[in-house]
């Protein structure tokens, strides 16, 4: 009998906090894993635009996108400005460091 309860007390506490891992596991997909498969070709595309539109301050203005997509909770929209931002960041010091 106790190892049944315990089995039983088990599943609840499972059934219970199953809504809870899988709206963590669908954060941390649209927000880590999904962006990451946005492929690079694209990234590069977004940020040489926005290079070309803002000039010195296109990572200023990549992590504004960043920012309204956050404060609208859209974590894919997040994830992929984030990228952009460091790659803009990465290609502004690599332009600096070659001078």
């Amino acid at each position: 009998m106790g190892i049944a309860k315990l089995a039983l007390i088990g599943i609840a506490v499972g059934a219970a906090s199953s809504p809870i891992w899988g709206t963590l596991v669908w954060v941390l997909w649209q927000g880590t894993v999904r962006p990451r498969l946005i492929p690079r070709a694209e990234i590069d595309a977004l940020a040489a635009e926005m290079r070309a539109r803002y000039g010195p301050r296109a990572e200023e203005a990549a992590s504004a996108e960043e920012n309204l997509a956050w404060r609208n909770s859209e974590t894919f929209e997040r994830g992929k400005w984030r990228r952009v931002r460091q790659r803009i960041s990465r290609l502004d010091s690599s332009t600096k460091t070659k001078k």
